[in-house]
């Protein structure tokens, strides 16, 4: 009886010092993320901390965003954003160069109000002729598909014609909104971003020449306060878990 008693009672004290110790292993991870994987995010982040015990705290931004909060000091323990981004991150010494792993990869998009006529952008002339036949388009001019939409239109010798038809929004949800109310005939955002609002459908992606990808990479932050949750958590986003949702959500894993 005293032998069982006894071995009870360690039981007893060993679970009590297990759950002391998951309790102070347990981290608050926080995350500066791009708005294309959102989608993904919501689901992978839960069973991240299920599998974990770990707690993740996530901001979105577009790039303007990113790069203005990063800049005025904002504490992070990982980054997820398009490769170039953390690439100068890197640069800056504010990326732990030897965390850099590429998550997934998704590309540039055209979005119109749900059950409205789709045009043809299969081409680059279908797609100049799309533009030029809207009676508004909209985007997020500090969004990475803004950014390159400007150059677009550059490109196809445009760009006046598009300033009266275009109405930018600083906020993504806005933008999408006007569209989904009928105020804005074309959306163009990631695809992934497009595919994640009700009431919004995609048109299609940018014809191959004017296509841009994305690599959503993810690095450590140099000061990052929890190095350990964030380097499980880059872990977890190349598990073959992770990958199924990445492809759900429209996105490609960037390694095959």
């Amino acid at each position: 009886m005293r032998t069982r008693s006894f071995l009870a009672a360690a039981n007893i004290g060993f679970m009590i010092l297990l759950a002391q110790g998951l309790a102070a292993e347990a981290a608050e991870v926080k995350v500066v993320a791009g708005s294309g994987m959102r989608a993904a995010w919501e689901e992978l982040a839960p069973q991240f901390e299920r599998a974990t015990g770990h707690k993740i705290v996530i901001w979105y931004g577009v790039t303007g965003t990113v790069k203005r909060r990063i800049g005025a000091g904002e504490a992070f323990d990982l980054l997820v954003t398009g490769s170039r981004g953390l690439d100068d991150y890197t640069k800056q010494g504010k990326i732990n160069a030897d965390t850099r792993t590429e998550i997934a990869r998704v590309g540039m998009g055209v979005g119109a109000r749900a059950g409205a006529p789709k045009p043809d952008i299969s081409s680059v002339d279908a797609f100049k002729r799309a533009l030029l036949n809207a009676k508004s388009v909209t985007y997020n001019p500090e969004g990475v598909t803004g950014i390159h939409l400007a150059r677009v239109f550059e490109r196809l010798g445009i760009a006046e014609q598009m300033k009266a038809k275009s109405k930018p929004q600083q906020v993504t949800k806005g933008a999408l909104q006007a569209v989904a109310d009928g105020e804005a005939e074309l959306a163009f955002f990631l695809t992934t971003t497009l595919l994640a609002v009700r009431g919004v459908e995609l048109v299609g992606p940018f014809p191959p020449e004017l296509q841009r990808y994305i690599v959503s990479t993810a690095g450590v932050a140099a000061a990052a306060e929890q190095p350990e949750a964030a380097k499980a958590l880059i872990k977890f986003l190349t598990s073959p878990a992770a990958t199924v949702v990445i492809k759900a959500k429209g996105m490609e894993p960037a390694a095959p």
